[in-house]
């Protein structure tokens, strides 16, 4: 009897690893992301940007990805790899109309009212490589060192896609951090 139901337990598996794979899964959702798309479009306006912005900086690396490290103040020692804790104070901004979406410093959410109240708003950190904030940052962090500042230009394939679930970031958007990046254990 239990070899039976086991059966059982395994065929219903099985169907559905193999009902997941096909195209006409009904579990899809909808259309696939199109990264390289999305990713073309986004290089356009970076540059477009880039062209225009004013922003003074000690020099500009632009990583393969399409990820732009602008950095402001060089930093001392090693950069974080897969693992490192880092440790930033940042401020998060559309690229496309320059608004404030996004804080560690409470003052900075005040001034733009996103500020929330019974917010720990402090030095913000998060393990590098660990999947635990979006790829543009992971990308931009690994360029730079402890003690720099930087401008992050982070193409919507690296950061929230065309994801709606916050009201102050539209799908699709280009975003842009301001980082000041304070080190790493």
């Amino acid at each position: 009897m239990m070899n039976k139901h086991l059966g059982v337990l395994v065929g219903l598996v099985l169907l559905f690893a193999i009902s997941s794979c096909e195209p006409t899964n009904p579990f899809a959702t909808g259309p696939v992301y199109d990264s390289d798309a999305n990713l073309a479009i986004d290089r356009e306006k970076i540059d477009a940007y880039l062209d225009t912005a004013r922003i003074d900086s000690l020099y500009r690396i632009h990583d393969p990805s399409g990820v732009i490290i602008i950095v402001q103040e060089e930093g001392n020692g090693t950069r974080p790899t897969g693992g490192n804790v880092v440790y930033t104070d940042y401020i998060g901004l559309l690229m496309s109309d320059g608004s404030v979406f996004d804080t560690s410093i409470e003052q900075v959410a005040i001034d733009n009212s996103i500020f929330v109240e019974g917010r720990k708003y402090a030095t913000f950190s998060f393990v590098k490589s660990s999947g635990g904030v979006i790829t543009g940052w992971d990308i931009g962090f690994g360029r730079l060192r402890p003690g720099s500042k930087a401008r992050l230009v982070i193409p919507s394939p690296y950061g929230y896609r065309n994801a709606t679930n916050n009201s102050r970031i539209p799908a699709n958007s280009v975003l842009i951090f301001d980082v000041e990046f304070k080190g790493i254990d």
